[in-house]
């Protein structure tokens, strides 16, 4: 079966769990940039854990399913709609052969993931099917969606939770986004960094007190922060040190900017904060002009929630599981 992609969206890409083991050779992890969503996605539909899906940006594509396919939106609500029907999120659906699969904005949340059971049959590139768009590898050559461009499924079982095969159809029941989006936009935890006793005391502070926006400029590299600047209270002569998603540098104009997915492996820039790995599918979904703030957290704290969402995490995957074997 293949995918045909009519209009690509604003920016829609395949990502899986990312390419792990390569920064030695300058190469980041990329994948996907809300993992929770992404894994719920995969779940809905009975795949494997690390199928890839497709990350959408803000504004969705539209696609035509040339066969009969299964599929699950997560992540940011989006506006769906299957041959003219609107098309619930966070739950599996039926489309027949030929459909057209409509995503238009997002009404909530930055990025959400199409998951189609059978997975998306791109080769692995250095063991990952996940899209860099910044080094430029992976699938498609490691760019966005393009119209024109036509993306073989793999194959997948028959599923038996759908007796007609003519009609868009959904399950009767879904998965509750409230516990895996950031309605509140409550404030982010936050390491303090190698480099934070070198802000002055009033950037110090100001780092877990001010109102950051989403600068405009952000991508799958780095979410640029808009606000006050902060200041470092003496010049530091740096030598590029590692970096990961979740770093928060601070460069000359005193806009910090927080890695993100396609963070590089290493960096320059004063390293004055990171950002507590739970909190990065949150960061994820905040879009353009979103307020951001950060709240202080210690590393065992940070383990112990990474610890119990990822807990919770498996335990909804295995429900998922048990009521797709009995519908």
């Amino acid at each position: 079966m293949s995918v045909e992609v009519i209009k690509p969206g604003l920016l829609s890409s395949l990502q899986d769990g990312g390419r792990s083991g390569y920064a030695h050779l300058g190469l980041g992890r990329a994948g996907v940039m809300d993992e929770p969503a992404w894994r719920l996605a995969n779940a809905l539909v009975g795949n494997d854990a690390n199928e890839a899906a497709l990350e959408i940006t803000l504004a969705g594509p539209t696609l035509r399913l040339q066969r009969d396919a299964v599929v699950a939106l997560t992540g940011g609500i989006i506006d769906a709609r299957a041959d003219g029907q609107p098309l619930p999120p966070w739950t599996t659906c039926f489309l027949p052969a030929g459909t057209p699969l409509r995503l238009g904005g997002m009404r909530h949340g930055c990025r959400s993931y199409l998951a189609i059971r059978g997975g998306f049959a791109v080769a692995p590139v250095l063991g990952s099917r996940s899209t860099d768009l910044h080094a430029r590898t992976g699938p498609l050559d490691g760019r966005a969606l393009q119209a024109g461009d036509v993306i073989d499924t793999g194959n997948a079982e028959h599923a038996p939770w759908f007796r007609s095969r003519r009609t868009v159809q959904a399950l009767r029941w879904g998965l509750d986004p409230q516990p895996w989006l950031d309605y509140a936009r409550a404030p982010l935890a936050l390491l303090r960094g190698h480099h934070y006793d070198a802000l002055d005391v009033p950037s110090q502070r100001a780092l877990f007190t001010q109102r950051f926006a989403v600068s405009k400029d952000s991508n799958r590299t780095g979410c640029r922060m808009d606000g006050a600047p902060l200041q470092l209270s003496h010049p530091l002569e740096l030598i590029s040190e590692a970096t990961l998603p979740g770093t928060l540098q601070l460069p000359p104009s005193g806009q910090p900017i927080l890695l993100l997915a396609e963070a590089p492996v290493t960096g320059g820039y004063p390293r004055i904060g990171q950002l507590a790995v739970v909190d990065l599918p949150r960061i994820a979904q905040r879009r353009p002009g979103d307020a951001v703030c950060f709240e202080t957290i210690a590393m065992d704290d940070a383990l112990q929630r990474l610890r119990a969402r990822n807990d919770a995490l498996q335990q909804l995957i295995r429900r998922i599981a048990q009521r797709l074997e009995s519908p």
